[in-house]
């Protein structure tokens, strides 16, 4: 794991903006599951670094304020501890996809500025949902450009592999492999089931073996008795 330390020069980037990571619980929650659900996918690939409410500098220059995306996932970069994202540490990759949750914060004015910052700093896609009216919105990089997607139900993330669905006013997120995106706590209900189906298959196990044991030593019980009758007719005939 890589940790980046500070410098002097930091100093003239701090790695916070005094604001809070979310405004309310539903917004939070959001910014959780994805986040995790991403660390999760991507868990054993050392090279992709994934991010929750990290300051992202995209130029060393005081004059351009950075921005902290809710979900950030940057390919090419390790994982590691990380104040902030400064980029011109980061062999200058920017984040390739990002994720804003919206609260009734933000405003139109701010979300497209962040638009802009996206789409001038060389975000490849950009994916925006208002939990509040289940609103999914997305964008995506055709040259210089963000391009908003058409129909982003059912749309597939060319570089994350994960799909959208909105089902019941509620968004959906899979995984490549068509498993949902889980809550944390959903994922340790189903590791707990997984644990337990582990332990029932072990005691199935266990059954079987003290049944084939049990087979075993009756047909030592039969031969043995078959060799008593042997022993005794054996005697007769002599």
């Amino acid at each position: 794991m890589t940790t980046f330390f500070r410098s002097d020069a930091d100093l003239y980037f701090p790695d916070s903006d005094g604001k809070p990571m979310a405004d309310n619980t539903e917004q939070f929650k959001w910014i959780v599951l994805i986040k995790e659900n991403l660390e999760i996918l991507f868990a054993n690939d050392p090279n992709v670094f994934v991010a929750g409410d990290l300051l992202w500098y995209p130029v060393k220059s005081r004059i351009i304020s950075p921005v902290a995306p809710d979900v950030m996932v940057v390919f090419g970069r390790p994982k590691g501890r990380r104040g902030s994202y400064k980029q011109w540490q980061e062999d200058n990759i920017s984040p390739q996809v990002v994720y804003e949750i919206l609260s009734p914060s933000n405003n139109l004015e701010e979300m497209e500025r962040k638009l802009e910052f996206y789409q001038t700093y060389g975000v490849e896609e950009y994916y925006q949902y208002d939990p509040d009216r289940y609103e999914l919105k997305g964008w995506l990089r055709q040259g210089e450009q963000l391009i908003p997607i058409a129909h982003i139900d059912g749309w597939t993330s060319p570089r994350l592999g994960v799909s959208f669905s909105i089902d019941n006013h509620e968004l959906i997120i899979y995984r490549p492999d068509g498993t949902p995106f889980l809550t944390p706590v959903e994922l340790e209900q189903k590791a707990q089931q997984e644990r337990l189906r582990a332990e029932q298959e072990r005691l199935r196990a266990e059954q079987e073996r003290l049944r084939a044991e049990e087979t075993m030593q009756q047909l030592r019980d039969v031969e043995t008795l078959l060799q008593k009758y042997r022993d005794r007719f054996g005697e007769l005939d002599s």
